[in-house]
C-alpha cells in the first residue's frame, strides 16, 4: 500500500513528459503559432476599424450639412423651396477606405437628408427660385413665338449637354406639333403656358380652367407628356390661377428670378450685362426665343458654369435634392 504514492508519482511523469514532447513536437507547435497569429490577426483588424470609425466620427461637425427646410417668404408672396442635407453613411464609407486603401475625406460616402418641412407643406403659393443655397440655375424658356430661333437655341443647350424647361403655349403648339415633338426629343422638360397668351390676373375661375386645361390636353395629345408646371403668360396671375393649377391639374405655378427682358429685342450684351447681376443659386431665367437669347445663351451658360452653378430644369432647380462634390 505504501508503494502506491510513488508508483502515482511515476505514472503522472511520465505523462508530464509525454505531453512536453507533444507540445514541442513540429506539428502541434505549427498549430500553436498559427492559432497565435490568427488571433493577433483579428485583433489587428478590430482596432483598424476603431480608427476608422473614430476618424470618421472626428469629421462628423465638418463635412455633415444640415437640411434647410422650405419656407414662405413674405415679400415675394411665394414658396421658396428646401435643401436636402447631408450625412456620413458609417459603414458605406469603411467599406470604401478598405477597398481603395485610401483614409482621406473624399472617400466619404453620405447619404441625403431631406428636411423636415417640404415645398408641399409651405402651401399653394407660386415659386420664383430655388433654393438660395442650391448651386443650380435654370434658362427657362416661354414659346408662344419665335420659331426662327429655336433651332439655335436647341444646338446650342445640346453642345452643352444641358436639359432646361419649355414652358410652350398650347395655340402655339397647336399650330407647330413638329417643332414641339423636336424641343421635346432633344429630352427637354416641358410646361404649360397656357391656351391664347391672355392676362389670367382678371380671369374668371372658368376662363383660368379652359386656358390651362385645354393647354394640358394638346400637350398631352401631340406629345405624350402631361406637364406638372404652368407658368402664366407675361408673369400675370392671382392667387385662384395658382390654386386652379394646383388643385385642379397638379401643377406648380412657376414665375422667375432672373429677366432677359429679351421680348424688347435688346442686344446680347444688354442680356449679359442684365444676367450677369443677378446670376446666382437657385435663380430661374426668364427666356424667349429671340435673336438676344439666341446669340446671348452661350455667353450666360459658359458664365454660369464658371460660378460653379449647374444650368438644369426647372424641376431640377426647385427640387430639394442636393448638387454638390463631397
Amino acid at each position: 500500500m505504501k508503494k502506491k504514492p510513488y508508483a502515482m508519482l511515476l505514472v503522472t511523469g511520465f505523462w508530464a513528459l509525454v505531453l512536453v514532447q507533444l507540445l514541442s513536437s513540429a506539428p502541434v507547435e505549427h498549430y500553436v503559432q498559427t492559432v497565435k497569429h490568427q488571433a493577433t490577426k483579428v485583433d489587428r483588424v478590430v482596432t483598424r476599424e476603431e480608427e476608422l470609425r473614430n476618424m470618421i466620427e472626428g469629421w462628423r461637425s465638418t463635412m455633415e450639412i444640415k437640411p434647410i427646410n422650405a419656407s414662405y417668404d413674405e415679400s415675394w408672396k411665394a414658396a421658396v423651396p428646401g435643401y436636402n442635407g447631408r450625412s456620413i453613411d458609417m459603414e458605406a464609407s469603411i467599406i470604401q477606405m478598405k477597398m481603395t486603401g485610401k483614409t482621406t475625406q473624399d472617400q466619404l460616402i453620405f447619404k441625403e437628408v431631406e428636411p423636415d418641412v417640404s415645398l408641399e407643406e409651405v402651401g399653394v403659393f407660386p415659386i420664383y427660385r430655388g433654393n438660395p443655397e442650391k448651386p443650380a440655375i435654370s434658362f427657362m424658356i416661354n414659346v408662344a413665338w419665335g420659331n426662327e430661333y429655336l433651332d439655335s437655341i436647341l444646338k446650342t443647350l445640346e453642345a452643352n449637354q444641358i436639359k432646361t424647361t419649355f414652358f410652350l403655349d398650347g395655340s402655339w403648339v397647336r399650330r407647330n406639333p413638329e417643332l414641339a415633338k423636336k424641343i421635346a426629343s432633344y429630352g427637354h422638360e416641358i410646361g404649360n403656358h397656357a391656351y391664347s397668351h391672355p392676362d389670367m390676373k382678371y380671369m374668371s375661375d372658368y376662363q383660368i380652367r379652359q386656358e390651362i386645361g385645354k393647354t394640358q390636353q394638346i400637350i398631352e395629345k401631340t406629345l405624350g407628356i402631361k406637364p406638372n408646371l404652368f407658368a402664366p403668360p407675361s408673369g400675370s396671375f392671382s392667387s385662384q390661377v395658382v390654386k386652379i393649377a394646383k388643385n385642379d391639374f397638379q401643377m406648380k405655378t412657376i414665375m422667375w428670378s432672373a429677366d432677359t427682358i429679351d421680348w424688347m429685342k435688346p442686344s446680347p450684351d444688354v442680356v449679359i450685362r442684365r444676367i450677369d447681376a443677378k446670376m446666382g443659386k437657385g435663380v430661374m431665367v426668364l427666356m424667349h426665343p429671340t435673336a438676344a437669347t439666341a446669340q446671348s445663351l452661350p455667353a450666360l451658360i459658359k458664365m454660369a458654369k464658371q460660378r460653379g452653378l449647374t444650368p438644369t430644369t426647372v424641376s431640377e432647380v426647385i427640387s430639394s435634392k442636393r448638387i454638390d462634390t463631397p
